[in-house]
């Protein structure tokens, strides 16, 4: 078994609750770890995934979504990752970060975690 990991995907999306998140956007980061069911025995991308076709996934996701909740965003991310092989891929972990959120305190940043077997 092994992971491919993307870390840090930066995006700028118009999901929240509120009508003005919608509006303006707001920044999200994303993180991508996918587990594969055996390791990669030849030098040859067939065997594998291509991590840039993980990115184009959630970057598409991203840029066409309007949900409300970043679990939502995070669940349909892992759904969309895992139909890519379902033969190969046996766990997707995605942790998405609100930069901005309208919460009064001090903190970096709100963030869930879901995973998808």
């Amino acid at each position: 078994m092994y992971c491919i990991k993307i870390n840090n995907m930066k995006f700028h999306s118009h999901i929240g609750k509120y009508a003005e998140e919608k509006k303006m956007g707001q920044n999200l980061e994303i993180d991508l770890r996918v587990e594969m069911n055996k390791f990669v025995v030849t030098d040859k991308i067939e065997d594998t995934i291509s991590y840039s076709q993980f990115y184009e996934i959630i970057s598409e996701i991203v840029s066409n979504s309007r949900v409300d909740l970043i679990e939502t965003l995070a669940q349909k991310i892992i759904f969309e990752i895992k139909k890519v092989d379902e033969k190969k891929i046996i766990d997707v972990i995605v942790n998405v970060r609100k930069l901005s959120v309208p919460i009064d305190g001090i903190f970096d940043n709100v963030e869930v975690e879901m995973r998808g077997r």
